[in-house]
């Protein structure tokens, strides 16, 4: 575990740099992360583990409070211990990891995140969030490979995820493309970063 110290956390850094801290552990894989435009509150994606199954563990969102503790490695979804190995008295430890706010789907590769706070599209969309979601790589059933929307409301989730862009797989389940990255240009379209089909895509409003 010692080469594994400071990793799996969300970094606190001064602007300059300096006085690097852990906000945030236990975290596998937060890509993502963006502040709820309501609240001000830190949320991130989340890509979780693999080989426990095609249906765990769901990728997710989640708020991320000064201090939290997510269960990586030990743990997932709260105090779920991974059945791989015996931690022994460090497991104990790691119960009451706190459970994440919202499922977004086993092997999603969840990456991206960014709150929409744009004119270009529809007022449904204002305060939500997107996702981009890289896509599954070792399940026989694709998952993934799509852009999600997630509306708030009060600075929480406030409903089913919505499948907002697609046709990253063709007609053969092959990967054409693998949204990662999201973020809003200075009209408030959507940008989509496929490293898969080394593009960026540009989502407006007609």
């Amino acid at each position: 575990m010692e080469v594994e110290e400071g990793r799996a956390a969300i970094h606190e850094f001064n602007p300059d740099g300096s006085g690097d801290r852990i906000f945030a552990s236990g975290l596998r894989n937060p890509n993502g992360m963006d502040w709820e435009p309501n609240t001000g509150a830190l949320w991130t994606a989340v890509n979780e583990r693999d080989m426990l199954g095609p249906d765990l563990v769901p990728d997710y969102m989640t708020s991320v409070r000064d201090g939290d503790f997510f269960g990586w490695p030990w743990t997932y979804w709260g105090d779920h211990p991974d059945p791989r190995a015996d931690f022994g008295d460090v497991l104990l430890e790691a119960r009451g990891a706190r459970a994440p706010d919202y499922a977004l789907g086993a092997h999603t590769a969840s990456l991206g995140l960014v709150f929409y706070d744009g004119a270009s599209f529809p007022a449904h969309y204002r305060g939500g969030v997107f996702i981009g979601q890289h896509g599954s790589w070792n399940r026989l059933q694709p998952s993934g490979y799509q852009v999600l929307f997630v509306p708030f409301a009060n600075g929480e989730p406030a409903g089913m995820p919505e499948v907002f862009l697609t046709g990253f797989l063709n007609e053969r389940g092959a990967a054409q493309g693998r949204p990662a990255g999201v973020a809003l240009d200075r009209t408030g379209a959507l940008l989509v970063a496929d490293d898969g089909g080394n593009v960026i895509w540009r989502v407006a409003a007609d």
